[in-house]
């Protein structure tokens, strides 16, 4: 369970967000929609913990009856996808994907785990390929099964499809839904897309001004 309660955020003494309260329960997903610039971004920042510095955040947030607010950013094991796929240009396939598996895991089995990621998207014969050489599909595929190779306790997904024709949009929904109930963490989804929050979340929120629905 992660949950959200009574956040604040502020800009130049100005709310962006005022008490904002949510749950979201393993497998489930919560859609935050609202205009640009009425703070939807800096909520998954102040979950996350990368907060921009002229922005003040207050409220709680817990995941497992952990304090996110009070562990550090590297240790909350949150995993994040954005509107860019973010790949390491300079590491191929593979080696994006090993970067994000635990280093407790051995290397015979990390190398094993990477190499099942990549099946299970379609990409086992791009391994050796650099992020440039894949189409805008294939390193959105890329991007997530990075992400979940870390292990993440929960998703925060902010626009990950925005830059996807209509037909990739529907796939990648389709696996990052797949992703979030076989691994039963929550997720919350940043969209403006109202097809997006219809086809993933059992809750939407709408943000405007100060205020939330």
């Amino acid at each position: 369970m992660l949950t959200l309660s009574n956040v604040s955020l502020t800009l130049n003494n100005e709310y962006l967000i005022k008490d904002f309260s949510a749950e979201i329960s393993a497998g489930k997903v919560l859609a935050v929609m609202g205009p640009s610039g009425v703070g939807k971004s800096s909520l998954l920042a102040y979950v996350s913990g990368t907060l921009a510095p002229e922005i003040q955040g207050s409220g709680s947030v817990t995941l497992d009856h952990t304090e996110l607010t009070q562990v550090a950013t590297e240790q909350r094991r949150l995993g994040l996808l954005q509107q860019a796929p973010l790949l390491f240009p300079h590491l191929s396939v593979m080696e994006n994907v090993l970067f994000a598996i635990p280093r407790e895991v051995s290397k015979s089995l990390r190398r094993e785990q990477a190499k099942a990621a990549l099946a299970s998207v379609g990409l086992e014969q791009h391994e050796n390929k650099l992020p440039e050489q894949l189409s805008g599909g294939q390193q959105a595929r890329l991007a997530l099964i990075r992400t979940l190779s870390a292990k993440p306790q929960a998703l925060l997904l902010d626009e990950p499809f925005s830059k996807l024709d209509k037909a990739l949009r529907q796939d990648m929904r389709e696996l990052v839904m797949k992703a979030v109930c076989t691994h039963q963490i929550p997720a919350i989804l940043v969209t403006h897309d109202e097809d997006d929050a219809r086809a993933m979340a059992f809750q939407t929120c709408y943000l405007s001004g100060a205020s939330n629905t």
